[in-house]
């Protein structure tokens, strides 16, 4: 051996080491992938019947009584919520390792027609985005070349049509309705950030937020199924994580609609027969702040006791889409004026949302 060989040292024996280790942690994500859905689907299946079982079994609660209605509601919504919650976000944490902020960043900067629009809201509904993310995704995207109008139709998407909103409302009323608020929110979305793109209120920004240059996107691997797969599964434990608790207080409010508000009431405040209802919806949803998991189980106990479905989903709508808090955080980045201009804007938006629904549901 001369001076400039070096001695063996086994790097081919810990590289295959790697790949049999690689291919072992491969197949176990698989395996407990499938075995969860598999469990998924029988819990699923026996909601109903576990419900009956504890609230009226167990507890020995009347039928029909006022408690009864209530416990048994949050005692069925709270799993059937949670499962779908949950497959959900797992699926669309995969979908969301095809669509990286850089991405997203790249495919809308240096486009300013409506198509650009149509993107731009198309995408807020597949990216992991909501409303507390306002600030910097205003100023990575502004600071990027997107248009002011694209980034408002993005921002006004991500958190109003986004997927958990989408897949409760087709568990809990079917595609008819999950459709309906897909289109319509989307034509919110899209003709709002057009209407602000068209109206140049760029100098209503904030001077200090274009004064910031883009960071340069950073390169990444292109992940294979079985880590797609993990992240679907991190998903599922920081953002069920983070709303469970908005979830079950949804839950329990609704439960208490449904077991002890009267109909008549409700059908009165939040009928279609109340013109007024829906702009009063709104009035009442923008000072609240929750997000879609919170909120739907809401909407099916006031759509249960009569309410208009119109009312109940422009309520919901401005909870998520124009909440005080996220008026407060937008205001770093933007001015008074423009931010009065974009909630006028979605507020006839929801409007016009609430008006449609009530007329043809």
């Amino acid at each position: 051996m001369t001076d400039h060989e070096s001695p063996p040292t086994g790097n081919c024996c810990t590289g295959q080491s790697h790949v049999a280790g690689k291919l072992g942690m491969d197949r176990r994500m698989w395996s407990v992938s499938a075995a969860a859905l598999l469990l998924w689907v029988l819990l699923y299946s026996q909601l109903e019947r576990f419900a009956d079982w504890l609230s009226f079994g167990v507890l020995s609660l009347q039928p029909r009584s006022h408690l009864g209605e209530a416990v048994r509601f949050f005692v069925y919504d709270t799993p059937k919520v949670l499962l779908l919650l949950t497959l959900v976000v797992f699926i669309m944490g995969v979908v969301h390792t095809f669509f990286t902020p850089e991405r997203t960043r790249a495919l809308l900067a240096g486009r300013s027609n409506f198509l650009a629009n149509v993107l731009a809201a198309s995408l807020g509904i597949v990216t992991p985005f909501c409303s507390c993310s306002a600030v910097p995704l205003f100023i990575g995207f502004l600071t990027a070349g997107v248009p002011l109008g694209v980034t408002f139709s993005f921002l006004i998407a991500a958190p109003m049509i986004n997927e958990v909103a989408l897949a409760l409302l087709f568990g809990l009323f079917g595609w008819q309705v999950a459709l309906a608020y897909l289109l319509l929110g989307l034509s919110v979305a899209i003709v709002a950030g057009y209407v602000i793109g068209k109206l140049g209120l760029e100098h209503w920004v904030e001077p200090w937020v274009y004064g910031i240059g883009a960071a340069p996107a950073g390169a990444s691997s292109t992940p294979d199924w079985p880590e797609r797969l993990q992240e679907g599964w991190r998903n599922v434990r920081e953002i069920v994580g983070k709303v469970w608790p908005y979830l079950l207080a949804g839950i329990a409010i609704g439960a208490g609609i449904h077991g002890y508000v009267p109909e008549q009431l409700l059908a009165g405040i939040m009928g279609k027969e109340a013109w007024w209802s829906v702009p009063l919806a709104v009035l009442i949803g923008v000072p609240m702040y929750s997000n879609a998991a919170g909120m739907i189980p809401v909407v099916q106990a006031l759509l249960g006791k009569g309410a208009a479905l119109g009312t109940v989903l422009a309520f919901m709508m401005s909870v998520i889409a124009l909440s005080l808090p996220e008026m407060i955080i937008l205001r770093k980045v933007l001015s008074i004026r423009l931010i009065a201009v974009f909630a006028g804007i979605v507020a006839l938006g929801i409007l016009l949302v609430g008006f449609v629904f009530n007329a043809l549901f």
